[in-house]
């Protein structure tokens, strides 16, 4: 894709809203799709504003269909799914961080080829790629590829496939013929839910299928999830807890859900904003696989 062509596509992106209102919408369907149909009043001492500015924020999430008035308060329109443009306002230094030490872990000065999938997360870790040379970038999201296609010391793959709307990922068979036909050092992959139990999960079968056929060849696994994901489990499995290779997440992860990971046998990295914490169980080190 050219680089004239990713930014058409960014001009005719829905606009975001400032940051203080957009981290105030995201609030609003995390409330909606939390707890279901709301009031007015219960939602303006929730937020705590003025009915005119939830007036105001309710007619801009109507106009991008994620809301449905319903008599004297809404409804969420978006399934559990929070869609992409939003997901970026979500967390921003959380995912900041999380981009930095997972950027950090990646081998530098040799070639190397990296899958990187969807998400706000993974896109910021593609950025802190950025500046690296002797790296070749094979992806699915446009977000991904409008971070890094720009960059002249990259090579960048994308693959074919169906747009997902709500996620801006290419899926779909042609997605998975692409991953299928090649290798790669790394997958560094977003994720809606991570936890030992149930693994790697997302919203869509589909997106989950192409995403596996990532996963499957990559000879190692990184997966940056912010805090709220850990512990959280969603529809669709991408991939088995013990196939995580290494895991980059923040301070406010659950503890012991990260040591569950780790005794798996997954290196949990987690960002030093407010500690500096890596889990790794002794048992478990010697039978990770080593590429």
């Amino acid at each position: 894709m050219s680089t004239a062509a990713l930014s058409s596509m960014r001009s005719c992106q829905p606009s975001v809203p400032s940051p203080r209102r957009a981290q105030r919408l995201v609030e609003i369907l995390d409330l909606l799709t939390t707890r279901g149909p709301m009031s007015v009043d219960a939602l303006c001492n929730e937020l705590r504003v003025s009915p005119a500015t939830l007036r105001r924020d309710m007619t801009h999430l109507e106009d991008q269909s994620l809301v449905v008035r319903t008599r004297g308060g809404a409804r969420a329109n978006t399934g559990r799914e929070l869609p992409v443009r939003l997901r970026d306002t979500k967390e921003p230094q959380a995912k900041r961080a999380i981009a930095i030490t997972a950027a950090a872990l990646v081998p530098v000065n040799r070639p190397l080829a990296v899958a990187i999938g969807g998400g706000s997360t993974a896109a910021e870790v593609a950025r802190e790629l950025g500046r690296r040379r002797r790296l070749t970038i094979v992806t699915n999201a446009l977000t991904t590829a409008v971070a890094v296609a720009a960059r002249p010391n990259l090579q960048v793959i994308m693959t074919g496939g169906v747009i997902r709307a709500s996620s801006l990922e290419l899926v779909g068979s042609l997605a998975e013929t692409t991953f299928n036909g090649i290798s790669v050092n790394l997958a560094i992959l977003g994720a809606d839910g991570v936890s030992a139990t149930h693994g790697v999960t997302t919203h869509d079968h589909t997106e989950a299928r192409t995403n596996h056929a990532m996963v499957t060849h990559a000879h190692r696994l990184m997966v940056v999830a912010d805090s709220s994901k850990i512990g959280r489990t969603t529809v669709a499995k991408v991939a088995d807890a013990s196939a995580i290779d290494v895991l980059v997440t923040d301070a406010s992860a659950d503890p012991h859900e990260l040591a569950a990971l780790a005794e798996l046998g997954v290196t949990v990295h987690v960002t030093p904003s407010r500690r500096r914490t890596q889990y790794r169980s002794s048992s478990a080190a010697g039978r990770r696989r080593t590429r």
